[in-house]
């Protein structure tokens, strides 16, 4: 088990939780009921996360390309995601997790999109862990929006093209203000990253397990952890 007093826990974590309609189809169930099992998943790694220390951790919910796929699949992840806003935001309160939702938002259903202001509002002052929702997020579709804001400013000459600087790009990212990740865990055995926080995992250290995401333990989360605080980063250097 991992040595919770280690310096070398990962301040920011990321996680692509795949392998949820696998899971279901093994068991000759719906996906939904995968996607259902993912969300306990969720629940348990949050919980260990916030437990060993880390502050940040972000979940790859519902990204820009899902919106492709079949009106019922949508549906129901739709509907889950608003059960889980509607349920879970007294066990978010209790635990001191603080809500935020990254992508773009005006693609969700009004009440969705309601819901997340409720809950990002509601547990603003929490600190004990950040957990991101990426909804509906799409990394080439946020460097596009940060594109094009800071081609705005360009044109109203509220800034110069020369000023422009990695750190003014970051500025205009959906997670400003936020540190990037230090760990992707992907489960599943996939190995890509699936238009996932591309500028933001520049120097991020990737951890793959052939775990399909609902069957993925904290022992499991502990083990990538592990390998996390054997790495050296080097950061280029």
């Amino acid at each position: 088990m991992i040595d919770v007093s280690s310096t070398a826990i990962p301040v920011h974590v990321a996680l692509i939780m795949d392998g949820n309609g696998r899971w279901a189809k093994a068991r000759g169930k719906p996906t939904i009921a995968g996607h259902r099992a993912g969300a306990e998943t969720a629940r348990r790694i949050t919980e260990r996360a916030a437990q060993l220390g880390v502050k940040y951790l972000t979940l790859y919910t519902f990204s820009s390309e899902n919106w492709l796929r079949q009106k019922s699949w949508v549906d129901d992840l739709m509907g889950l995601i608003r059960w889980y806003l509607k349920n879970e935001l007294k066990s978010l309160l209790k635990n001191g997790v603080r809500l935020r939702v990254i992508g773009q938002r005006d693609l969700l259903p009004p009440d969705i999109q309601t819901l997340i202001e409720q809950a990002e509002k509601q547990t603003e002052d929490n600190s004990t862990i950040t957990v991101i929702l990426a909804l509906s997020y799409g990394s080439r579709q946020e460097l596009t929006q940060a594109a094009k804001s800071i081609a705005h400013k360009i044109a109203e000459g509220t800034l110069h093209a020369d000023d422009v600087t990695p750190e003014i790009v970051e500025q205009h990212l959906y997670t400003a203000g936020i540190p990037d990740p230090d760990l992707l865990i992907r489960t599943s055995g996939e190995l890509r990253l699936s238009n996932y926080l591309l500028w933001q995992m520049a120097y991020t250290e990737f951890v793959f397990s052939q775990t399909l995401w609902p069957d993925f333990t904290t022992d499991e989360f502990d083990q990538a952890l592990e390998t996390y605080h054997r790495r050296q980063r080097r950061y280029g250097l």
